[in-house]
């Protein structure tokens, strides 16, 4: 029968602990960094992607309208000329 070393069975127990430890370290600093980017870029009043978005949409729809309104004042430009000449 084998016998165990209490030396290498203590030192195995306190490494498993250590990484215990460790992982838990880094889970906090992981968290505490995401918590602190949070508030960083919320005290810079940055949209979200779907606000940013939305604003896209609303900007491309007034580019097209724009586009439909000159197009129809061409229109009535050429059309009151036509009736002046």
């Amino acid at each position: 029968m084998q016998s165990r070393n209490k030396f290498l069975d203590d030192m195995s127990q306190l490494m498993t602990n250590a990484m215990g430890v460790a992982q838990g370290a880094k889970t906090e600093a992981e968290t505490a960094f995401r918590s602190m980017v949070d508030r960083w870029m919320a005290d810079r009043d940055f949209v979200t992607r779907e606000e940013f978005d939305a604003a896209r949409a609303m900007a491309q729809k007034a580019r097209e309208e724009n586009a439909a309104l000159e197009a129809r004042i061409v229109a009535l430009e050429a059309a009151l000329a036509k009736k002046k000449g």
